[in-house]
């Protein structure tokens, strides 16, 4: 029977990326059905952005990026980063290929370990539209979508439903009610979808 997970994430989160293959080999294995929302750090739910943590919270959070990063086998460059732009707009790739029936997980995959594994700067047009050409996307279509009107309604509204959903930070998946923060939820998730609810 198939199962149906709503996904919150975001390009420019590194937990997204590390645990993104995971996720969609455990969706795959477990017949299960995503519907991906992209949005940022929902701060009025309690969310944070890294770059606004105490130091020595953040120096946590990169041992334990690098520890997870090895555990998924990810590449994850995190140091000597030039400074790049803003990710977001990346996501209306992500969301354009969604809505046009093609691999959107394909597209993020490419943006994300282009992002945080070679620091490549997604945040710029033709930037992003090159990674996914050679990834094997319609870079160029996906480049004109992106300021669509079915695009930008849904960027925008994925926002309103991760804030209206408790959402505050990434991965996040809901499913059948239940939310689950963090990459590192996956074995929970993987019980519910198994009947195992919490």
């Amino acid at each position: 029977m198939t199962k149906s997970v709503e996904y919150f994430f975001s390009i420019g989160s590194p937990w997204s990326y590390i645990g993104f293959d995971a996720f969609a080999e455990l969706a795959a294995k477990n017949d299960v059905v995503i519907t991906p929302y992209l949005t940022t750090v929902v701060e009025e739910n309690g969310g944070i952005f890294s770059r606004n943590r105490p130091e020595i919270r953040r120096a946590y959070w990169t041992r334990d990026l690098k520890r997870w990063a090895r555990v998924r086998g990810k590449e994850l460059r995190l140091e000597h980063r030039p400074d790049l732009s803003d990710p977001t707009p990346a996501s209306l790739f992500v969301i354009a290929a969604y809505l046009d029936g093609q691999d959107w997980i394909g597209v993020a995959r490419a943006l994300q370990h282009a992002f945080w594994s070679e620091a490549k700067d997604i945040g710029k047009p033709d930037v992003r539209e090159a990674i996914v050409t050679a990834a094997g996307f319609d870079g160029a279509a996906l480049l004109r979508r992106q300021a669509d009107d079915d695009v930008q309604n849904k960027w925008s509204a994925d926002r309103v439903h991760a804030r209206d959903s408790g959402v505050f930070g990434f991965p996040t998946y809901v499913f059948d009610g239940e939310i689950y923060w963090g990459q590192d939820n996956l074995p929970f998730l993987e019980r519910h979808l198994h009947g195992d609810k919490p």
